[in-house]
């Protein structure tokens, strides 16, 4: 399981996830500097760091880097649930109390990926045997 990025891993890697390409530190440090005092060492250390920890890779372009995401933000989010997930002693509850903090867009967003998991030839529950996840 992934260790959670620190607050500059994450600005770097928001950046490196939504441009979906190749990028390099200069690209970086322009959009975050845009937010920020920051300087091309800091950016070109936490890159080098994601690098090294396996989040993105790296090819050499002249004397300098194009670094591109090994995964998605989606991945990445969806192993942090998964952990802390798998943590605890209740799994049940567990999911219980993260569904009750869910919106009704994300409660329909699950709802929507249960159904692509499951496939359309699985047939749909019984409307009383499976519970809303917004229900209490």
């Amino acid at each position: 399981m992934p260790r959670p990025l620190g607050e500059l891993e994450d600005a770097v890697m928001t950046r490196v996830w939504k441009w979906n390409r190749p990028v390099t530190v200069r690209e970086v440090l322009e959009d975050l500097q845009q937010e920020r005092s920051i300087a091309y060492t800091t950016v070109m250390t936490v890159l080098d760091n994601l690098h090294q920890k396996g989040w993105v890779r790296r090819e050499a372009e002249g004397r300098a880097y194009r670094y591109e995401a090994v995964s998605t933000r989606a991945a990445y989010a969806a192993a942090l649930m998964n952990d802390a997930w798998s943590q605890s002693d209740n799994p049940a509850a567990a999911l219980i109390a993260f569904f009750g903090m869910m919106s009704e867009e994300q409660r329909q967003a699950l709802r929507d990926a249960i159904r692509i998991v499951q496939g359309p030839d699985t047939p749909a529950p019984n409307p009383g045997s499976v519970p809303d996840p917004g229900e209490r």
